[in-house]
């Protein structure tokens, strides 16, 4: 199956908080869209891994994705080695994405970082002929995605792009709070975190908004680069 854009995160709500309106977006106009969470966010302080199961497929379709696969890596202990760099390749060499999305560079937590890299890593090694994998017995081609794009997660940093995603923030809102062991609920006995308060749920609004408003439309979400961006023309910017 050949995929115009591949999304990574380290745990399942990861993508969704840091980039499922562009998702809902990119869906809307056609493109075929998958996501792959690393680790099943078992160290989570609230709900359990087969919960998140259920979220993460629940807000897979919120967004309308093609599919959605998780890696199983050790949540909090996963490594930037060869062994999970090959994991990952196999599903780049399998889904061919010209377009990858991953975690942010630098984050509170220890497996944003560290999912970024890998996945980055992951998809250069990804292009090179020498580095055989194989997928049911069957040797894989090399595949290299043009893009790769990260997301803003937890810390404030500066985008190097936005995305206008006027129009979308609802879907964006269905697919986060599909996660309903994890975000606000006023009923919830369970332990307070950095994301259950109210405040963290609202911020996921008001920051699109505050992006949105810097360029001049409703909703915005960012993303940093890894290359110069490049334009065929100096008005195809809004």
């Amino acid at each position: 199956m050949k995929l115009d854009i591949l999304a990574f995160g380290a745990h399942p709500d990861d993508v969704e908080l840091g980039a499922a309106a562009t998702i809902a977006k990119e869906v809307s106009l056609g493109k075929k869209v998958g996501i792959v969470d690393l680790t099943q966010g078992e160290l989570g302080t609230r709900g359990s891994k087969e919960l998140r199961k259920v979220e993460a497929a629940n807000a897979a379709k919120v967004l309308g994705v093609t599919f959605r696969e998780n890696l199983k890596f050790a949540d909090g202990f996963f490594v930037n080695d060869k062994n999970h760099q090959l994991e990952v390749i196999k599903l780049i060499r399998k889904y061919k994405p010209e377009i990858v999305l991953c975690n942010a560079v630098d984050d509170r937590h220890v497996d944003h970082g560290k999912g970024s890299k890998l996945v980055s890593d992951a998809c250069f090694l990804s292009g090179l002929e020498k580095i055989e994998t194989k997928l049911d017995g069957i040797l894989q081609n090399k595949w290299r995605p043009k893009l790769v794009y990260h997301y803003l997660q937890w810390k404030n940093s500066e985008p190097d792009f936005v995305v206008d995603v006027s129009g979308f923030m609802d879907v964006k809102m269905d697919a986060v709070l599909a996660y309903s062991s994890q975000f606000y609920d006023s009923n919830s006995k369970e332990a307070e975190t950095p994301i259950s308060s109210k405040n963290f749920t609202d911020s996921i609004h008001y920051r699109a908004r505050d992006l949105g408003r810097l360029i001049g439309v409703d909703y915005a979400e960012g993303f940093t680069v890894e290359r110069f961006i490049a334009i065929t023309s100096l008005d195809k910017l809004i």
